[in-house]
């Protein structure tokens, strides 16, 4: 009798190493606040990991495609349901992720005869004001944490720390969104670079021997993003609050991308 909650302790702790492993390959995942709305950037191979959910709310996700597809479509009808039943106000991301997203993925992943969601998302949120922006991560084990300046999402916490302190050291305030764009594309850089010298090294990183996020230099965070997008795709998608109409959501074109680029930068969008 005594023996059941421990080996219930055992497998969550066998499913969150395993789980654990399947993101060390993942793409991070930036959302970045400027100055008229919030601008999400993740590098993909094929697949999509940006999408809209509602007006004023977008969904970024890292892990596998099917799992992504599920929470998608899952937030997708909370959020119709919501603006049918009460209003499009009412539809906010702090309801999705608390009352429902999260106790989901939770239950996923706390039955251990049953698999769990292998995804890690991010929920943005425009706010009606500036300053009123919401962006909340979700850990594949139904934990968040709710911020409003920027997120991310990598393989680790350690990665994911480190990315979180160069986006703040960077943009202490709201930038432009061509400064914006240019500083998740680094922080992105920072973030897959850690990500595969952790995966050489096959143990985590320790605080002596990673690198300061505020040391990393320009010129060798682009040569890795040069290096990692030469058969990948660079995704872009804006809240943005000057928009017309009550989608503020759009994608970036590759053509407005290239015009966002930082000139330094040294890659050439087709």
């Amino acid at each position: 009798m005594y023996e059941e909650p421990y080996k219930w302790v055992e497998a969550v702790g066998n499913r969150r190493q395993y789980l654990d492993e399947q993101f060390k390959q993942g793409s991070p995942v930036v959302a970045l606040t400027y100055d008229s709305g919030i601008l999400l950037l993740t590098v993909s191979k094929g697949t999509s990991k940006l999408y809209e959910i509602y007006d004023r709310l977008a969904l970024g996700g890292m892990g596998h495609p099917a799992d992504l597809e599920k929470i998608r479509f899952s937030l997708l009808e909370m959020a119709h349901v919501e603006g049918f039943n009460r209003s499009p106000s009412d539809v906010t991301g702090g309801r999705m992720v608390k009352y429902g997203i999260a106790p989901v993925i939770k239950q996923a992943f706390e039955e251990i005869f049953k698999a769990p969601f292998i995804a890690k998302i991010l929920l943005a949120e425009l706010g009606q004001k500036a300053g009123k922006n919401s962006l909340l991560v979700i850990n594949y084990d139904g934990t968040f944490e709710e911020g409003a300046h920027c997120a991310v999402l990598a393989a680790s916490k350690p990665v994911e720390r480190d990315m979180v302190a160069y986006l703040q050291q960077q943009a202490p305030t709201p930038p432009s969104l061509e400064q914006a764009c240019g500083i998740a594309l680094r922080a992105w850089a920072l973030g897959n670079r850690a990500q595969r010298k952790a995966g050489e090294t096959t143990s985590e990183p320790s605080q002596e021997t990673r690198q300061e996020p505020a040391a990393m230099d320009t010129t060798s965070l682009y040569a890795h993003l040069r290096d990692s997008v030469a058969d990948k795709t660079i995704e872009c998608a804006l809240l943005d609050r000057s928009q017309s109409g009550s989608s503020k959501y759009r994608a970036v074109t590759p053509g407005e991308l290239g015009r966002l680029l930082p000139k330094d930068i040294g890659i050439v969008l087709s």
